[in-house]
């Protein structure tokens, strides 16, 4: 599928949350804007991005292409395992040790990505409406067993599969209907109403938004369904919100939406140190924007030829990068 400006635009967008999102958690709670702030963006953020990973699912199933996906998603979560476990032993971090199949923090993603797409092979031989269905219940389902969390990622797994879903039964023309006017000053509506709705809720449990617990560990081990459909509401009008205003034109940062998985990754190595070390605060505006602008750079960085150079070897297990630079290097040189 020929990539274009929008999905990338998005993707690029969304990572700039994941990073900025993971950056002020520390922050969560010593304040209710930093707290209401963070919740809203796991309404969205990660609902968002898988649903952008289901869009441009092939979903084939044959043997070559359950292979390829060891290669390019089970190979590097087990690496990154490997790394991250080093590297929180290095930085004093508890927790260091883990076994292979209990993800490190935003590696979760990798292991259920893989599991969507095997999923897609039953999912996909289904009427649209029925196989969403299907997962949406098994989504709602899975909170009532306190013994699934993240042990193979599989409470995330389950819980965000419909998103994977939802995008890879949506074609681009029914995505495109989001830019409509009506859609976008209707968005706006609701990403304040969403975000006042949290602001002022007496308490509100952001494990709601990780997926990760159960009911009963959430504090609604009878009526915890209900809520999880609440949440699933949330986040589908708040995607739909905020991909309405992600633009179709392509700027010169476009290109790096094709590079979100470096970013994934490898900003996790930045976001431990920083909060083992306890580096930063905030004690104003200018504190809060310096780390918006910081994972910003974060986003460019990590993104940047340089780094995918240097760990394409590791994610994606080849060097056409590096070759090239060394050819385009030895070229200048004669």
């Amino acid at each position: 599928m020929e990539r274009n400006a929008f999905f990338d635009n998005a993707k690029v967008v969304l990572i700039f949350f994941v990073v900025f999102g993971h950056m002020i958690q520390p922050f969560v709670d010593g304040s209710r804007e930093m707290s209401t702030l963070y919740s809203w963006i796991y309404t969205f953020h990660m609902p968002a991005f898988i649903l952008m990973s289901g869009f441009f699912a092939k979903g084939a199933g044959n043997f070559s292409y359950i292979i390829n996906l060891v290669k390019k998603l089970l190979v590097p979560y087990l690496i990154f395992q490997v790394l991250y476990s080093g590297y929180y032993f290095l930085i004093g971090k508890s927790g260091w040790q883990t076994d292979l199949f209990s993800p490190h923090w935003a590696l979760w993603f990798l292991f259920s990505l893989f599991s969507w797409h095997l999923l897609l092979y039953w999912f996909k031989k289904m009427p649209p409406l029925l196989s969403i269905a299907i997962a949406l219940q098994i989504g709602l389902i899975i909170g009532y067993f306190g013994e699934i969390g993240h042990t193979f990622s599989l409470s995330r797994t389950f819980v965000f599969f419909p998103f994977f879903l939802i995008g890879y039964f949506l074609t681009e023309k029914q995505i495109m209907l989001l830019k409509h006017k009506s859609v976008k000053i209707a968005s706006l509506v609701i990403m304040s109403a969403v975000f006042l709705s949290i602001y002022f809720m007496p308490e509100f449990n952001s494990g709601w938004l990780l997926a990760s617990k159960s009911y009963g560990d959430l504090g609604m081990a009878e009526y915890g369904g209900l809520a999880r459909l609440l949440v699933y509401i949330t986040a589908a009008i708040m995607v739909v919100s905020v991909l309405a205003w992600i633009p179709k034109t392509h700027y010169n940062w476009t290109k790096l939406g094709a590079r979100t998985l470096y970013v994934y990754l490898l900003h996790g190595f930045f976001i431990q140190y920083f909060r083992q070390a306890d580096v930063f605060q905030i004690n104003g505006l200018h504190d809060f924007l310096g780390l918006a602008a910081l994972s910003l750079g974060l986003v460019f960085l990590l993104s940047s030829r340089p780094i995918l150079g240097l760990w394409q070897p590791v994610i994606e297990g080849k060097a056409s990068i590096l070759k090239q630079n060394l050819k385009t290097s030895h070229l200048y040189k004669e």
